[in-house]
């Protein structure tokens, strides 16, 4: 239920049938918005009339009336005409260049695309672009050489690849499918090892097939030409415009490299980012007994940090992903398979517990934020460990680390999340039915149908994020779908039907609140961003229609009609 109406100052009072007139207020604004509804998401006013905004900042939320003495001869008001506002979304799990890139640069079909669709995008690729030395893309879902078997999946693509080197992602992102040419380039053959946390699928003849799981795809993606700076900055200009068409003004890149958040200052340094980054620092992927080198992430946090782009934010890897891969670190066996056998339950975790609290200690000294992927309920134990040891040894911190992918959580560690203000960082728009769920399934059991215990994580108290994790397993970044599937846990899109452990919906009115105001909290930026109050950046959206009016499973096709960022108007819809 939304919270009853409170009407912020200036107030007119009344007493009785006596009226005394407003006081006009000290400033006029550049900009008011009336004749709307303002949902504020704020404690103490949960719904107003009108918004007035000076510069960047909010200057008054409240009734109509007394927002018209904000208004001057230079005052730009808009006419909401019953519109719903809300304060700009934060995509707290994205990967805002990596998804850039991939739309402005890459070769790309969709998730459900069999070998006939992949064949015909790979052909395509190739003869637009008869000169490239790689063509890159995907992806593939998780699930795919399950339902399609291939003697060979390198031959496939050799057979259409001409002379490109071929490399193709899987939907989490964690596994790749390379041709001869690109296993060629990375010189890798029959003779090399599997990496440590990695596999190279082999045909009988020890020849890799060309599927390459977790840390071995980096023996592929190690010989691939970097983008440039130019195509760097590019992209950090398409993705701001590309967020604030769906309402995002604020995002928490959840893995980035040196060059990406180079790419992202540059553009800021421009004027041309309209959004607030967060950015998690990557560390090595994989299996690691060696601390990290703190003053390497210090030197790259300091360089890159500048207006809208935060760097006090660090990313370590526990696991990889619960699908036929097997690669989460689970509390009990996977499903028996040939490769695995009946008694696996993920094999090692990239760091034990005593190197990850100690890494924990140390950036938590200096300051840092850390988002660990734990994808499986063993490493997400281990990670509450982790920061249980980080509280006894440096006291009550204010740093709320995050455990990403936390879908399979044991019920006694339910209660953990709020005992030691770790937050439980969800991708909503993953947890209905749908093939990459169906892979889930097919790996860890029916177990897998009791994934993401949102409704008991609020219940305990536990703080939450969400975040699209696009462009891994979604097809794009609108949070709209994310945020309908919180409430309903069908597919919003409707491809699949059903629903996935429903007693864990949630209400619509949470929803808005985890992708708003939990959202500022993971980017240090609650005091600033979050809600629509007095003293806080202008960031708002306009959308085309009442959510709080509409059948719940119309939200998904939710419409932004405008989006300001610090007062300014930086998207409207055409």
């Amino acid at each position: 239920m939304i919270r009853p109406l409170w009407w912020g100052a200036p107030v007119c009072v009344s007493l009785i049938i006596v009226l005394t007139s407003c006081q006009q207020p000290e400033q006029t604004a550049d900009l008011v918005l009336r004749k709307g509804m303002i949902y504020t998401v704020a404690a103490d006013q949960s719904m107003a009339e009108a918004i007035a905004v000076s510069g960047d900042q909010i200057i008054f939320v409240g009734d109509e009336a007394a927002a018209d003495t904000y208004i001057g001869s230079d005052t730009k008001v808009v006419d909401l005409k019953g519109r719903l506002v809300l304060p700009g979304l934060v995509d707290a799990h994205i990967h805002p260049l990596g998804g850039a890139v991939k739309e402005l640069y890459q070769c790309n079909f969709p998730f459900s695309a069999d070998p006939d669709r992949i064949r015909e995008t790979i052909t395509r690729c190739v003869e637009n672009r008869p000169d490239a030395q790689w063509i890159i893309g995907g992806q593939w879902d998780s699930g795919f050489f399950q339902r399609f078997e291939m003697l060979s999946p390198r031959s496939f693509l050799d057979e259409v690849s001409g002379n490109a080197a071929i490399f193709l992602s899987d939907d989490s992102g964690h596994n790749g499918w390379a041709n001869s040419k690109a296993l060629e380039l990375a010189e890798v053959s029959a003779s090399t090892p599997d990496p440590t946390g990695g596999t190279i699928v082999r045909e009988q003849d020890g020849t890799p097939n060309g599927i390459l799981i977790e840390t071995a795809q980096g023996l592929v993606q190690s010989a691939v030409p970097k983008y440039s700076d130019k195509q760097y900055i590019k992209a950090a200009r398409w993705f701001s415009n590309y967020a604030n068409a769906y309402g995002i003004t604020a995002a928490k890149a959840a893995a980035i490299e040196e060059e990406e958040m180079a790419g992202l200052v540059s553009a800021d340094k421009m004027g041309e980012l309209t959004i607030h980054m967060a950015t998690s620092i990557r560390t090595p992927y994989g299996h690691r007994n060696t601390p990290l080198d703190f003053d390497e992430i210090d030197r790259i946090r300091d360089r890159y940090e500048s207006e809208h782009v935060h760097t006090e934010f660090v990313k370590i890897f526990l696991d990889g992903v619960p699908t036929p891969a097997r690669t989460a670190a689970m509390l009990d066996p996977y499903l028996p398979d040939k490769a695995h056998g009946n008694d696996f339950n993920g094999g090692d975790l990239h760091v034990g517990l005593d190197m990850l609290a100690s890494d924990l200690v140390e950036l938590d000294k200096r300051g840092y934020t850390v988002k660990m992927h734990t994808a499986g309920d063993r490493s997400v134990r281990v990670g509450l460990d982790a920061i249980e040891i980080v509280r006894k040894t440096l006291g009550n911190s204010e740093k709320r680390h995050e455990l990403a992918h936390a879908g399979f959580i044991h019920p006694t560690d339910i209660g953990r999340f709020a005992q030691l203000n770790a937050v439980a960082d969800l991708c909503p728009i993953l947890w209905h039915p749908s093939p990459i769920i169906d892979a889930v399934i097919s790996a860890v059991g029916e177990r897998g149908k009791n994934y993401w215990p949102t409704r008991d994580l609020l219940d305990a108290e536990a703080p939450i994020l969400a975040g699209s994790d696009w462009p891994s397993a979604v097809p794009n970044a609108n949070p709209w779908p994310g945020v309908e599937a919180f409430v309903t846990r069908r597919d919003p899109r409707d491809n699949v039907k059903g629903s996935l452990w429903p007693e864990q919906a949630i209400l619509l009115e949470e929803a808005i609140e985890i992708y708003t105001l939990h959202g500022a909290r993971a980017m240090k930026m609650e005091d600033r961003i979050g809600s629509l109050e007095v003293g806080k950046l202008a960031d708002f959206i306009v959308l085309e229609q009442n959510i709080f009016e509409i059948p719940v499973d119309e939200v998904a096709q939710t419409k932004i009609h405008q989006t300001y960022f610090e007062g300014k108007l930086v998207y409207e819809k055409n």
